[in-house]
């Protein structure tokens, strides 16, 4: 799940990207992100899945974008200057993820990750691999891989339908 490197108490560390969807703050791990761009004009694609915003040319290559804020059913909200496109590489499935900021890169230990509670609001707990605890705030920490694949999935399944 994630890459680790020792830190200096021989904790575990763990690296990730922070970003929010409104007032939550989320994580993905770093080694996933391949590129962070600013917003840029989405192709729509017809009968693609809700969350699928379309798909965009990044260097010759067609990739998928999806909203996050749709896809965990979140309120919309007009994007901005902080809106940013998050590109991620899962195994070769590259989607982009559009958020509403990108935060920061974290270097955390290990052990301020705990596994999400059983009832966790707002966000499918299906996509959330834990839960971090930083300085008076918590970030979910999301399995993007399960994300990649439900994408992927859908899109395909669109493909088929249409076909």
């Amino acid at each position: 799940m994630f890459e680790n490197n020792k830190g200096t108490a021989g904790d575990d560390l763990i690296q990730l990207v922070s970003f929010n969807l409104g007032s939550e703050e989320f994580g993905i791990d770093i080694l996933k992100v391949q590129e962070i761009n600013r917003m840029v004009e989405i192709t729509k694609v017809p009968q693609a899945p809700h969350y699928v915003e379309g798909v965009i040319n990044l260097r010759g290559k067609v990739i998928p974008v999806i909203d996050l804020r749709t896809k965990f059913g979140l309120p919309n909200k007009e994007r901005d200057k902080n809106s940013r496109i998050v590109v991620c590489d899962v195994r070769g499935d590259i989607i982009g993820m559009v958020v509403d900021a990108v935060s920061e890169v974290l270097r955390i230990p290990s052990s301020t990750v705990e596994p999400p509670p059983a009832i966790v609001t707002g966000v499918d707990q299906h996509y959330i691999s834990g839960v971090v605890k930083l300085e008076g705030r918590l970030l979910l920490f999301l399995d993007i891989s399960r994300i990649a694949t439900d994408v992927h999935s859908a899109i395909e399944e669109t493909e088929l339908v249409t076909a």
